[in-house]
């Protein structure tokens, strides 16, 4: 089977690192997940997340000219499309509650009095 840029294929974990983990492709070709590709959180341990053996969907990220595959877990996810119109309803609704919330504290701190 013939790999390219931009394609979503299912593999197999086959090794772990500290900078990402192995991932074997249909074909027997090998391809590195960057520990910035395995998830969308911040990622500090790789095997916190993939374990050897693993099946995993991934998408090439990239196919450089010494045959190196780089490889994405996180791009491979389908994300809900979302519009605009709900991403700054999502926004605003999250900054009132977190404005509500600090002039809550805010208010606590001052009918406390606060004397040293």
């Amino acid at each position: 089977m013939s790999i390219a840029k931009g394609q979503i294929v299912e593999g197999v974990v086959t090794g772990i690192t500290k900078f990402g983990a192995f991932v074997e492709l249909p074909g027997g070709v090998t391809g590195l997940v960057h520990i910035s590709e395995v998830a969308d959180s911040y990622v500090k341990e790789v095997g916190d997340y993939l374990k050897e053996k693993d099946k995993v969907k991934v998408k090439v990220i990239n196919i450089d000219p010494n045959g190196k595959i780089g490889l994405s877990i996180r791009q491979a996810k389908v994300k809900p499309d979302i519009s605009f119109e709900e991403k700054l309803s999502k926004f605003l609704k999250d900054s009132d509650e977190k404005i509500a919330s600090l002039n809550k504290n805010l208010n606590s701190k001052r009918r406390s009095g606060n004397r040293y």
